[in-house]
């Protein structure tokens, strides 16, 4: 029983000694990115002079909502840029999940000529940096009309989510057998209720990886907004963030600037903390087929 159980003990062990090792690592991590965030929080909440002092000081002396309410007066008011960053995450979503759910379903379910070769095609949009084509694209959306506005800038980014969200959605299709669509289709249901009712539902995960990617970059977003957009009631909230960044004379309000900062960081928080599990599902199952 000794000789047995040594190496039994051994292996315990060495799975505890190895389990510690990365939680504490895990812990360390997760510390170093949750810290920053702390930081910026508590500043917000501090009067302008005790944001702006030096040496500076963890806990607010004073708890204020100034720098919040400085924003609600700065430039066209935070509730204009927020409105807009939302509105164009709102679309660019929106466009996303459409177009490569059904360009997906058609890449798993569908043989034709030139397939792979335009499979291949969107992804090489990848290898291509999108800061080279802003100046072009700008050029086409003034020909269009479309320039200085929320729409014209959520066409250009759908654009540059679409080959990651067709590959994406490509294996989540094609994790699922074919024949329970087949079987869908015996039982007479016709092929686009086979595809809403059965395929689609079984995606769920992969679609909402691809809407949270396209918000996070939408919402995040500030070379694209700064080309197309010109109006100071339609930039949204990075380039009202910049421009509060920059000051009056080159002077920086670091309250009111780490205030704009937690409003920027929330919905996007709570958008990935209510949907983390789908997200993290829907990675692995897209990554596993390729």
């Amino acid at each position: 029983m000794t000789a047995l159980t040594a190496p039994h003990q051994r292996h315990r062990v060495g799975r505890a000694v190895t389990g510690t090792g990365y939680h504490l690592f895990s812990g360390t991590l997760a510390l170093a990115f949750l810290v920053p965030i702390v930081w910026v929080t508590l500043n917000s909440f501090k009067t302008t002079r005790e944001a702006n002092q030096s040496p500076p000081t963890w806990i607010p002396q004073e708890w204020s909502l100034e720098n919040y309410s400085k924003l609600a007066d700065y430039g066209s008011g935070i509730g204009v840029y927020v409105w807009n960053s939302l509105v164009l995450s709102l679309l660019v979503v929106a466009g996303t999940v459409v177009v490569t759910v059904l360009a997906g379903y058609g890449f798993a379910r569908y043989k034709f000529r030139g397939k792979s070769l335009l499979f291949g095609a969107t992804l090489l949009i990848l290898m291509v940096p999108y800061a080279t084509i802003l100046i072009p694209l700008f050029m086409v959306m003034s020909w269009l009309g479309l320039t200085n506005t929320i729409i014209g800038l959520a066409l250009v980014q759908i654009m540059f989510h679409l080959p990651f969200g067709v590959f994406l959605m490509r294996n989540s299709f094609e994790s699922i057998p074919k024949e329970l669509e087949e079987a869908a289709l015996v039982d007479g249901c016709g092929t686009l209720q086979a595809f809403w009712h059965i395929s689609l539902p079984l995606v769920t995960p992969g679609i909402v990886t691809v809407a949270l990617f396209g918000f996070i970059a939408s919402w995040n977003e500030f070379l694209a907004p700064l080309i197309f957009l010109s109006g100071e009631n339609s930039y949204t909230l990075p380039i009202m963030l910049v421009n509060l960044s920059s000051g009056q004379y080159g002077e920086v309000d670091y309250g009111a600037l780490q205030a704009g900062v937690v409003i920027a960081i929330v919905p996007v928080l709570l958008l990935y903390l209510f949907l983390q599990r789908y997200y993290v599902s829907g990675l692995v199952n897209g990554a596993l087929r390729g």
